[in-house]
């Protein structure tokens, strides 16, 4: 019976292609009626869904739809359109995306002014005000804002915000001086090079990138992060070869993923045989091997994934000691002043890394967990990414020339945590170096 609902969906599909609504609905009606398996029904539902034209009715089939399949990733995203939180515009084909034109683009960007004096206003390094430079005028920031919300995925990936990154350099207009000047690729915050008026891009209004849903704003200063810095290199005996810029405070993408769904497993239970009947049949003292199969359920919340791949391995070294908790719902006067990279790791691949590093933290743990110490297969066929944000992180960053080149080093800018990729402590010789070169700034 479940073979004969699968070939009147499979006709009522082709009927429902090639235009034949009222036979199609007639085929997925009977298929629906027969059908015996979730993933049959849940097919129907949809195809069911395309061939109405009453709105109500629509959002009953699908609705129908993922009562079977919650992943159905076609109905959800026929939800959305429906529901108004996609255009069917901007649904593109992921397998044929289109082509990025290779010329400068402009882009819209906020400009932050003082309303008291008009003079220029950058965020203070108290993680909560915006300050002008001349009059002192200040501006607290985010005290509207609440949770930062997740983004729905399969909404994401149906547009090419889910798949675009930045490829071009991005001409803005100035409001103050009106000087055109070039942002490059990765950077979303600048002043002007004339008037020197911060500018944040309105990633919001761009087809092709998605914009940020949270941030950790910077609370200290320069020179605090020197002073951590020194510190950190007398703990660790160090003596760099060279003078050491300055740390240069900037924010950085960081990519957060829930991975939903369930792991498909076989596992094997192996019986002896041992009783009276065995012995008599000449199979005592043999095994008998069994398998069965099961599914076990995964939630994995806010899973990291750098979101730029120049620092990515020092930078996800100290993502653990961000108090994520405390992230609040972006706002460009954050920006004000302070550069933040854009992310150049799609999110479309940054969803496999995730996706792939979750399967295999399962996958190795499974055993324990199910109590099954001879699991034979898995499949990662239902793990599925439910929702994602695009986070802003603030951070110090130098390089410290050692040992013949240079290491980067990054500071957290909430709470200082250093992070490096200098691999091993070396003995600290005479002080100098970074020692001398920044002892002016902190005035010791």
């Amino acid at each position: 019976m479940d073979n004969y609902g699968k070939d009147l969906l499979r006709t009522g599909i082709i009927e429902a292609k090639t235009g034949n609504k009222e036979s199609a609905r007639r085929y997925l009606d009977r298929a629906i009626y027969m059908a015996g398996s979730h993933d049959v029904l849940a097919e129907a539902w949809f195809w069911m869904s395309e061939v109405m034209t009453d709105p109500a009715e629509k959002r009953k089939a699908l609705d129908n739809c993922l009562s079977h399949d919650l992943y159905h990733a076609r109905a959800r995203r026929s939800l959305a359109i429906l529901d108004g939180k996609l255009k069917a515009g901007d649904v593109v084909n992921p397998d044929r995306l289109p082509v990025v034109a290779d010329e400068m683009r402009s882009a819209d960007a906020q400009r932050f002014m003082c309303p008291k004096c008009g003079g220029r206003m950058a965020f203070a390094p108290d993680g909560q005000t915006l300050v002008c430079d001349y009059c002192t005028q200040g501006q607290v920031v985010g005290e509207a804002s609440g949770e930062t919300e997740e983004k729905d995925f399969i909404i994401a990936m149906a547009t090419m915000k889910g798949h675009g990154k930045p490829l071009q350099e991005q001409v803005f207009h100035c409001n103050g001086c009106g000087a055109e000047f070039i942002l490059p690729p990765r950077q979303i915050s600048s002043n002007c090079a004339y008037c020197d008026s911060p500018h944040v891009v309105s990633l919001e209004k761009t087809k092709e990138l998605l914009a940020p849903d949270g941030i950790i704003p910077h609370v200290f200063d320069q020179k605090r992060a020197v002073k951590m810095l020194i510190d950190w290199v007398n703990d660790n005996h160090i003596t760099p070869e060279k003078k050491v810029d300055l740390p240069r405070g900037l924010y950085l993408p960081l990519w957060t993923f829930d991975v939903g769904g369930y792991i498909d497993y076989t596992y094997e239970v192996v019986d002896n045989f041992q009783d009276e009947t065995d012995l008599y049949s000449g199979r005592f003292g043999q095994k008998k091997v069994t398998r069965f199969s099961s599914t076990y359920p995964i939630l994995e919340n806010d899973l990291p994934i750098p979101a730029s791949r120049k620092p990515s391995a020092v930078f996800l070294r100290l993502v653990d000691s961000f108090d994520m908790k405390s992230i609040k719902s972006y706002d460009p006067r954050y920006l004000a002043n302070w550069p933040a990279e854009i992310y150049d790791v799609p999110m479309s691949a940054a969803s496999l890394d995730a996706r792939s590093q979750t399967f295999a933290k399962f996958k190795r743990d499974l055993p324990v967990l199910v109590n099954q110490s001879n699991i034979v297969n898995t499949s990662s066929a239902n793990l599925m990414i439910e929702s994602f944000k695009l986070n802003l992180l603030p951070v110090w960053m130098t390089e410290l020339p050692f040992d013949g080149r240079e290491h980067l080093v990054l500071i957290n800018g909430q709470n200082g945590v250093i992070s490096s990729d200098l691999l091993e402590e070396e003995e600290a010789g005479e002080e100098g170096g970074l020692f001398g070169f920044l002892a002016d700034l902190l005035g010791d």
